[in-house]
């Protein structure tokens, strides 16, 4: 399964600039296991600007606690998020990949890079935030091939005592219980089949999900293409 979360920089910078600035990004941070001394090292690797697209991965090392044989072991293991920049329609986008091992800390390294990178960019937090798709893009999005859909989840649901509604199943825009949710609600996640046996998930705040078995480099041209559009 691969995931990627989509930012955007709310300042200008060209590409180039960008690419100057995370070419030398290296942090070490100092740290002391079982006696040895050690550098926590995060920095950017592989970067590259080809056709309008930077290219790289961000490196990061990270100490993990587990317990085994009633006792807490630490483990230094490094993490590594590729990302893309792209400009498009006069905005420019970030794209990370979350990591694909089920480690603890991958769901905080695609928001990791976001701050990190506005920290070496802009010199300040708060320069690349999430981006948005708005409940009518998704609607929308929905709409235009309701055969297609697999699931729904509605939040922002104002009958009390019920955060969020979900519903599953084909012919969804056809349901009257779809009709009602939206009077009830907002489309904050929508499944669909991008093609036969290509499923794939889209949030509000830009997380792209694929559930079926894809490459990389198709998957990253997909949203890329087909996602960016969609954001508000």
């Amino acid at each position: 399964m691969l995931a990627a979360k989509i930012f955007i920089l709310r300042e200008e910078a060209g590409l180039n600039l960008i690419a100057r600035k995370l070419k030398d990004f290296r942090e070490e941070e100092p740290y002391e296991l079982e006696g040895k001394k050690l550098k926590l090292t995060s920095e950017v690797l592989d970067l590259k600007l080809e056709g309008g697209l930077l290219v790289g991965v961000l490196s990061r090392d990270f100490v993990l606690s587990r317990y085994y044989k009633r006792g807490l072991v630490e483990t230094v293991v490094t993490e590594e998020v590729p990302f893309w920049i792209r400009q498009f329609k006069g905005r420019t986008f970030l794209v990370a990949l979350a990591p694909s091992k089920a480690r603890g800390v991958k769901k905080l390294l695609t928001d990791y890079v976001a701050n990190k990178f506005s920290e070496i960019l802009f010199i300040k937090s708060g320069a690349i935030v999430e981006a948005r798709i708005t409940h009518d893009a998704l609607r929308e999005l929905h709409e235009s091939n309701p055969r297609a859909t697999k699931l729904i989840w509605f939040d922002d649901v104002d009958i009390p005592n019920i955060g969020k509604l979900a519903l599953a199943g084909s012919g969804l825009a056809d349901t009257g219980l779809y009709r009602d949710y939206l009077e009830h609600g907002k489309i904050w996640y929508v499944v669909f089949e991008i093609k036969r046996g290509v499923v794939i998930g889209i949030t509000r705040n830009c997380v792209v999900t694929m559930f079926s078995r894809m490459e990389q480099k198709d998957f990253i041209d997909y949203v890329l293409k087909e996602v960016l559009p969609l954001i508000s």
